[in-house]
């Protein structure tokens, strides 16, 4: 039971530093979101989420400068599978948004929060970089 609290407790902290900061994000390009209800280019809003993702990596690195999973193989674990949680939060929220009656930004989609996008290259910062 110790050994699974172990694996368990350090991917949930992983996934609550990257939720926080694409909550952050996703709440702040709300309150800016007129100019992303037009049509944008895919190929160039991908390129920025990814740059804005590895910009809040650095930041999170910052704060917190050390990972919470020492194993490497459950490093490379996390690189595919909080990217993907946080992505399916992401499509939550777009959905309760829409569920009130909100128009959604294009970042409440799944393919822009994981595909090369905001989650992923924030969890690619934290694996190369965090301690």
């Amino acid at each position: 039971m110790e050994f699974l609290a172990d694996m368990i407790v350090p991917f949930l902290g992983e996934m609550l530093v990257e939720a926080v900061f694409w909550l952050l994000a996703e709440w702040g390009l709300h309150s800016l979101a007129e100019p992303f209800r037009r049509p944008r280019n895919p190929v160039r809003s991908t390129i920025g989420l990814a740059l804005w993702g590895a910009a809040a990596g650095a930041l999170s690195l910052w704060i917190f400068p050390h990972s919470a999973l020492h194993d490497p193989l459950y490093r490379r674990i996390n690189l595919l599978l909080t990217p993907a949680a946080v992505a399916g939060l992401v499509t939550l929220v777009g959905r309760i948004r829409r569920g009130k009656g909100q128009a959604p930004v294009s970042l409440d989609r799944f393919g822009y929060a994981f595909v090369f996008a905001f989650a992923f290259a924030m969890a690619l910062v934290r694996f190369v970089w965090a301690a």
